[in-house]
């Protein structure tokens, strides 16, 4: 442990570096570029109207700690998933919860603005979280009798097709004009956030974050085993409901605000266990959060400026990126459930 101890400093502190330059890299991306005394200037005085200062405060810095909260929460939720099915393809995504989620938030959506509605962030997180449940509640019922975890995987994917199908239709079909553009957020996106949404989703990653960090013994004896956890007195029913909870929290958190993003679930948790080279959840937890601010930043950003003025959708850049290494973990690590 001792001899391990470097490595994982040295692990966060990588992190926290990589976050950092992203953060100022993201705030000087764009149209209007910035020089270092500009930013200080603007990040640590009050408003002076200047239309910098209205790009910077009102308009990428919700943004960027939209993509810090969101793809912290999104990549905390995979690994939860990991833990719940014991295999490192499992993830949001892949298993069909976030499409669940962005069906039902499109729909509640589309029902409060055809009568002139606006749906609140409470509103939008519960019918997320109703989603991700029914999703999950699927997925459960299929893992009973699909003992593969290739098949249920499959199982997963034809779930989230279905509901994807479903929201494109009722998308599609929608007269409003407000309604069509639902579809940018059905693609996956961190633009137009604010500062109340940052804010309510703070309240919810933060705490579910909290509590998954005080599951830190738990999971890591159920990572030995069920038998093992239960001889740990690790009550096995109560634990694998405080995943399911959990982890949909945090994805239907993320599908609300920003839609469904691809592959950050998967692909974040197995990075960072390959950078720290261990799977305790009491340092993998914080350093998926912190990796996956990282990977969403980075997303993100080549989502604004490689195409610029047009933007691509997240999720198109972060399965450019993390599907390759879905696929390198599927055909270079036989897992025993895979």
């Amino acid at each position: 442990m001792k001899k391990a101890r470097p490595r994982y400093w040295s692990s966060f502190f990588l992190l926290f570096v990589l976050l950092a330059l992203l953060v100022v890299w993201n705030i000087n991306a764009g149209s209007v570029s910035l020089s270092g005394a500009e930013i200080l200037r603007i990040l640590f005085s009050p408003s002076d109207g200047s239309t910098e200062f209205g790009i910077v405060r009102t308009l990428r810095l919700p943004r960027i700690c939209a993509a810090v909260i969101l793809g912290g929460g999104l990549s905390v939720s995979g690994f939860l998933l990991q833990t719940f099915f014991a295999n490192p393809i499992a993830g949001p995504f892949v298993l069909g919860i976030s499409s669940g989620a962005k069906l039902v938030v499109s729909l509640v959506m589309i029902s409060l603005l055809s009568r002139g509605l606006a749906a609140s962030s409470a509103a939008l997180i519960g019918a997320a979280f109703v989603g991700a449940m029914l999703s999950m509640g699927f997925i459960l019922l299929i893992s009973q009798r699909v003992k593969r975890m290739s098949m249920l995987v499959v199982c997963g994917v034809m779930i989230g097709y279905i509901c994807s199908a479903v929201t494109d239709f009722a998308v599609t079909f929608a007269e409003d004009s407000n309604i069509v553009n639902l579809h940018n957020w059905s693609m996956g996106s961190f633009s137009g956030i604010y500062w109340d949404s940052v804010a309510v989703m703070a309240a919810v990653v933060g705490i579910a974050m909290a509590m998954a960090f005080f599951l830190s013994k738990p999971i890591g004896a159920y990572q030995m085993g069920e038998v093992y956890a239960q001889n740990m007195g690790v009550n096995i029913r109560a634990f694998r409901l405080a995943l399911i909870l959990l982890s949909s929290v945090l994805s239907a958190c993320v599908t609300a605000f920003a839609g469904p993003i691809s592959f950050v679930g998967i692909a974040v948790p197995h990075l960072v266990k390959s950078l720290f080279r261990t799977a305790k959840p009491l340092l993998i937890i914080p350093a998926c959060f912190f990796g996956g601010a990282v990977f969403c930043l980075f997303c993100d950003l080549i989502a604004r400026t490689a195409f610029a003025p047009t933007e691509v959708s997240i999720s198109s850049v972060t399965a450019v990126f993390g599907a390759p290494v879905v696929i390198y973990m599927m055909v270079f690590q036989r897992g025993k459930n895979l």
